[in-house]
């Protein structure tokens, strides 16, 4: 079995200067696509799309961090974000594009507010949403079929940095262990940087866990 339904297609595209994994999910029968985390390089998106002739429905987004969002205003989509991290996607400050002196604030889009254990629907395929906070309070994961798109919550060989306003050490750990470490270790992780890796690999090899 794949890491995704037979029916499913799996593209990343690595955008921006913080190299962000953007992940497109898409159904090779109706063409249908959505996105997760369109962190910057909107024409490499649109590009994408329009090579695989791939017509997306929605977006959802694991965190609020400006490396995760900066393409947003370019989508005329829905956008789901955890009910915590809404914010972010308005304030500067808390998704720190203030920092870099853009503040970056999302206007005249429909947001949808995403919670614990809540379940979506996308051509016959169930995602199911996993609150795992600590990166941010409204970060979250995302399961599908035999794959788990963790955003900045658990990389591979690494975790979510807990220095930023509104980040908590202890949360990121405890929703690691009781929320992605409770799954099979055959589920594989994408995450919003770096290079996949597996639920069993990281339980055994993940420094922060030894």
């Amino acid at each position: 079995m794949g890491v995704l339904g037979a029916d499913l297609t799996l593209k990343r595209l690595v955008l921006g200067q913080m190299a962000v994994n953007c992940y497109i999910i898409a159904s090779k029968k109706t063409k249908k696509a959505f996105i997760i985390d369109p962190g910057d390089d909107f024409l490499d998106i649109k590009k994408y799309l329009d090579d695989n002739k791939l017509e997306a429905e929605f977006i959802i987004q694991t965190h609020g961090h400006i490396d995760h969002i900066a393409a947003l205003k370019e989508f005329d989509l829905p956008i789901y974000i955890h009910e915590l991290d809404k914010d972010y996607l308005t304030d500067g400050a808390r998704n720190l594009s203030g920092f870099m002196g853009e503040p970056f604030e999302l206007k005249g889009k429909e947001v949808k507010i995403l919670k614990d254990n809540q379940v979506l629907e996308f051509g016959g395929n169930i995602l199911k949403i996993l609150h795992t906070p600590g990166h941010t309070p409204g970060g979250i994961s995302i399961i599908l079929d035999n794959a788990a798109f963790t955003g900045d919550t658990l990389f591979a060989s690494g975790i979510g940095r807990t220095d930023f306003p509104g980040s908590s050490t202890d949360a990121l750990i405890k929703a690691i262990k009781e929320k992605l470490f409770t799954l099979d270790d055959g589920v594989v992780i994408y995450p919003g940087h770096g290079e996949p890796s597996t639920i069993g690999r990281e339980k055994k090899e993940n420094p922060f866990f030894e």
